[in-house]
């Protein structure tokens, strides 16, 4: 039977199917008033890992969570990312995985999201233009200040993340993953080896027709939604993914949850794994 937690770092148990915050809109309105509830609602369900990013609205996103979630109860993980800012000359979104910059984000997030400590913060992505050891380096440091408990990493190859361990316990990955996007199965099986959580994000995506009718056919095989067939292929395809779906409605929320009830044959996986040379 497929496990539905998972101990990040070795000692932090979640349960395997978080929530992804992205699509929550933050903007004052019934739709921030669906976002809070549609938060607390997965709270009600039993998730514990939920994912947002200083990226997701400049901080307005962790700052909706607070507002939902603050106090937290135990056991939930509220895990953010730093290392994108916006530049000063053009506003535009751009890596910047300068020390003073991941440092500013870290505090920042620490007082949007109400707490003393990050149990686990994710670098967003690595900057070209700082050395790796510089940004990994600086984690370290608000580690061992308590600031943070966890350091993770997104978007990085299998060479960025042995480079990087060298320097830091990673506890996490999050890559681009799905059951039709496969191209991190050699970071995936890195993090198998050494134990490490792998967060895929964009969990669930539709590729050409082929792919897409095979999966819709199994859905209505299983009585399940496409939705959950690929989320509970991600579950049983390794015991170290943690998938994150995101949502804005509650119903799909309920849906994507009970993708860790779907059971699937040997035949029925095998149908699934070769879908990724149809995409």
């Amino acid at each position: 039977m497929t496990s539905t937690a998972f101990c990040i770092g070795g000692d932090l148990k979640v349960r395997r199917l978080g929530f992804g915050a992205m699509h929550l809109p933050t903007d004052p309105g019934p739709g921030r008033e669906t976002s809070l509830a549609i938060a607390r609602r997965a709270v009600e369900l039993g998730v514990t890992l939920i994912d947002t990013a200083y990226l997701y609205g400049g901080g307005a996103n962790e700052e909706l969570l607070a507002e939902a979630l603050h106090p937290y109860p135990d056991g939930l993980l509220i895990t953010t990312k730093v290392g994108v800012a916006r530049s000063g000359s053009s506003g535009e979104w751009k890596l910047d995985g300068r020390p003073a910059v991941l440092r500013e984000q870290v505090e920042q997030a620490l007082r949007r999201l109400r707490v003393e400590r990050i149990g686990l913060l994710q670098l967003h992505r690595i900057d070209p233009d700082t050395p790796l050891a510089d940004q990994v380096g600086t984690l370290r440091d608000l580690q061992t200040e308590g600031k943070i408990g966890r350091i993770g990493l997104s978007e990085v190859t299998v060479g960025e993340l042995n480079q990087a361990r060298e320097i830091v316990d990673v506890a996490s990955v999050q890559n681009r993953y799905n059951l039709l996007d496969r191209e991190h199965e050699p970071v995936l099986t890195a993090c198998e080896a050494a134990g490490i959580a792998f967060l895929p994000w964009r969990p669930v995506a539709w590729g050409k027709s082929g792919a897409k009718a095979e999966i819709a056919s199994m859905a209505t095989e299983l009585d399940a939604t496409p939705t959950q067939v690929a989320l509970a292929w991600l579950l049983g395809h390794s015991p170290v993914i943690l998938p994150i779906p995101g949502t804005a409605r509650i119903d799909h929320l309920e849906e994507n949850l009970l993708a860790e009830r779907l059971e699937m044959t040997p035949v029925h996986r095998d149908r699934l794994d070769n879908l990724s040379a149809v995409a």
